[in-house]
C-alpha cells in the first residue's frame, strides 16, 4: 500500500474522539496549516481518488510539497491517537511510563525513575503484561546496581530477580503454547478444512505437543488458559466435533467475562470466542442458543471503526444463518436491506476475509430468491479479482456456488470450463470434498424433462446424498450451505424454502 493510500486509509478510519483528538491539538496554531488542509480534503471528500487528492491540494496550497505534508500528516496522526490511548490502553500506558522512567534516570532523577517503575511492576502484574513486567524489572535492578543499591539487603535483592525469573518463564511458556496455536491456524486457514481422516492425523504432533506443554505448566494464567482453550476449540471445530467445540467455547468466553479488565484493545478474541460459539451452535442447529451471543457481540464497545464494521458483519451473518437454514428467504431479503448502509456501503472496508465471506451468502440470498442476475454480480467482484482471494479456503465454496448460478442461467459450456479449471487447480479428486464432486457431475448434465424420469434420477441418488451428510468430514461445507437440500429440490420440483423446512422439523 502506497504512502497516501495508507494516509487516506488511516484517517478515514480514525474514531470520532481521535478525530476530535487531533482538532484540538491542531487549533494551537494561527493559520491553518497544509497538513490540515490535507486532512480536511481526505475527512471532506472520502470517495476521492488519490490522484484527485492530490490535485485538489495542490490548488489549495500551491506551495506545500505533497509527499511531505502527506507523511507529516500520518506522523502527527499517529502521535495524536497515541496520546489518546496512553490513558485508555494499559498496554499503551505502561510502556509510556517505562519511556518516562528512562528518561528521568538519564537526569539523575534515579528515585523518580524507580518510583514510576515501581508502578509500572505493581500495574504490570494486575494486568498480566509479563512483557512490560520484564522489562521494568530489569530496568529497576541495573539502575539500582548504578546506585549501588541503596537501602537495599540481599533477600530483596534475590526476591526481585526471582520475580524477574518468573516473568521470563511465562513469555517463555507464553510464546511456545502461541507458536503451536499459530502452526494449527496457518495449517487450517492454508490447507482448508479437515476432509480426510489422514489430514486429521496429521495435526496429532500439534495435539500432542500442545496437551504436553499444558500439564507441564500447572499455573492459572488468564493468557495460558486463553491459548489452551481457543488452540483447543479451533482444533475441534477443524475436525468438526462441535459439541466439545462449543464447550470449549464456553469455558473461554467465561473465562473472558471473569478477566475483562485484561481483554485487548479492541477485544479481538472475544470476538474470536463469540463468532466460534457461535458457529458450534449453528453446527448443531442449537438457534436459540445463539440469541444470547448474538446480544453480546451487540454489547461489544469499542473505538476503533475497523473492528466495530467487523463485529456488524459478523453480527448481521449470525442473524442472517438461521433465517436461510431454515428456508425463510424473504426474510433474508429484508435483513440484507437493514445492513445496507451500515455494512454493505463500507464493503471495501472489510478485511479480505470477510469481504468473501459477505459477497458468498449475500450472493446465496440472490440466488435462492431467484434473483440469479444480482447473485452472479455480487459474487463476480470476488471471483474477478481472484487473485486476492484464491488462498481463501472459502474461495473453492465461492466458486462452487458460482457453477450453481451459471446453472439456473442455462451457461453449460461455461460451467464445464469452470468444471475443468477447478478440477484442475484442485489438483485431483483425493482433495475434493465428495459433495463437490457430485455437484462437478450433477451441473454438467442438463436434467431431462419429464417429472418422472427426474424422480428416477432422485431415487438413485438420494442413497448417495443421505451418505455425504452422514460423512463427518462433509458437515463443514455443508453448514456453509446445504447443497444436498439444493439437489433435491431441482429433482423433485420442490421449491427450496420447502425442503429446507421440512429438513429443520426434523431435527
Amino acid at each position: 500500500m502506497s504512502k497516501i493510500q495508507s494516509l487516506i486509509t488511516l484517517v478515514h478510519s480514525l474514531t470520532h474522539a481521535e478525530k476530535k483528538a487531533f482538532r484540538i491539538r491542531s487549533g494551537r496554531n494561527k493559520q491553518q496549516p497544509d497538513y490540515l488542509l490535507l486532512y480536511d480534503i481526505i475527512d471532506k471528500h472520502p470517495a476521492l481518488s488519490k490522484t484527485e487528492i492530490q490535485t485538489m491540494f495542490a490548488e489549495t496550497s500551491p506551495r506545500a510539497t505533497f509527499e511531505t505534508t502527506s507523511k507529516y500528516l500520518f506522523e502527527l496522526l499517529l502521535e495524536s491517537m497515541l496520546n489518546l490511548r496512553k490513558e485508555q490502553d494499559s498496554f499503551i500506558f505502561l510502556y509510556k511510563k517505562i519511556i518516562h522512567a528512562r528518561m528521568l534516570y538519564e537526569k539523575s532523577l534515579i528515585s523518580e525513575s524507580l518510583n514510576i517503575l515501581e508502578e509500572v511492576i505493581r500495574l504490570a502484574e494486575k494486568y498480566e503484561n509479563h512483557n512490560a513486567l520484564l522489562l521494568a524489572l530489569r530496568l529497576e535492578l541495573d539502575y539500582l546496581l548504578a546506585a549501588g543499591f541503596p537501602t537495599m539487603d540481599e533477600k530483596t535483592l534475590l526476591k526481585k530477580q526471582f520475580k524477574l525469573t518468573d516473568a521470563l518463564k511465562y513469555i517463555r511458556k507464553i510464546n511456545e503454547q502461541s507458536s503451536l496455536y499459530e502452526i494449527l491456524k496457518h495449517r487450517i486457514l492454508n490447507k482448508g478444512q479437515i476432509r480426510t481422516q489422514k489430514q486429521k492425523d496429521d495435526l496429532n504432533d500439534l495435539v500432542f505437543s500442545e496437551i504436553s506443554l499444558v500439564s507441564s505448566l500447572n499455573v492459572d494464567n488468564f493468557e495460558i488458559n486463553k491459548l489452551h482453550q481457543l488452540f483447543q476449540s479451533n482444533y475441534l471445530i477443524s475436525v468438526g466435533d462441535y459439541q466439545s467445540a462449543l464447550n470449549s467455547y464456553y469455558e473461554l468466553n467465561n473465562l473472558f467475562e471473569e478477566n475483562k479488565h485484561l481483554w485487548n484493545k479492541p477485544p479481538i478474541y472475544y470476538l474470536h470466542t463469540l463468532e466460534g460459539i457461535l458457529e458450534s451452535l449453528r453446527s448443531i442447529r442449537n438457534y436459540e442458543g445463539m440469541s444470547y451471543f448474538i446480544v453480546q457481540l451487540k454489547n461489544i464497545v469499542c473505538e476503533s471503526v475497523t473492528f466495530k464494521l467487523n463485529v456488524v458483519c459478523t453480527t448481521y451473518l449470525y442473524e442472517l444463518f438461521p433465517l436461510l437454514d431454515h428456508g425463510e428467504f424473504e426474510k433474508c431479503s429484508k435483513l440484507m436491506i437493514t445492513y445496507r448502509d451500515s455494512l454493505y456501503e463500507k464493503f471495501n472496508s472489510l478485511p479480505r476475509s470477510r469481504q468473501a465471506e459477505l459477497s458468498l451468502y449475500t450472493s446465496l440470498v440472490y440466488f435462492v430468491n431467484g434473483e440469479y442476475q444480482k447473485a452472479h454480480k455480487f459474487l463476480n467482484q470476488i471471483i474477478l479479482h481472484e487473485k486476492n482471494y484464491f488462498s481463501l479456503p472459502l474461495f473453492r465454496t465461492i466458486r462452487l456456488v458460482n457453477l450453481m448460478i451459471l446453472y439456473k442461467m442455462n451457461d453449460i459450456d461455461l460451467i464445464k470450463y469452470e468444471i475443468r479449471t477447478m478440477m484442475r487447480d484442485i489438483g485431483g479428486f483425493e482433495r475434493n470434498y465428495r459433495i463437490e464432486r457430485f455437484l462437478f457431475r450433477f451441473l454438467s448434465n442438463p436434467l431431462p424433462s419429464p417429472s418422472f424420469k427426474r424422480i428416477q434420477v432422485w431415487n438413485k441418488t438420494k442413497k448417495e446424498l443421505d451418505d455425504i451428510k452422514q460423512d463427518l468430514f462433509e458437515r463443514k461445507i455443508l453448514q456453509i450451505f446445504d447443497f444436498t437440500a439444493w439437489i433435491e429440490s431441482q429433482l423433485t420440483k420442490t421449491p427450496l424454502s420447502e425442503v429446507l423446512q421440512q429438513k429443520s422439523a426434523l431435527v
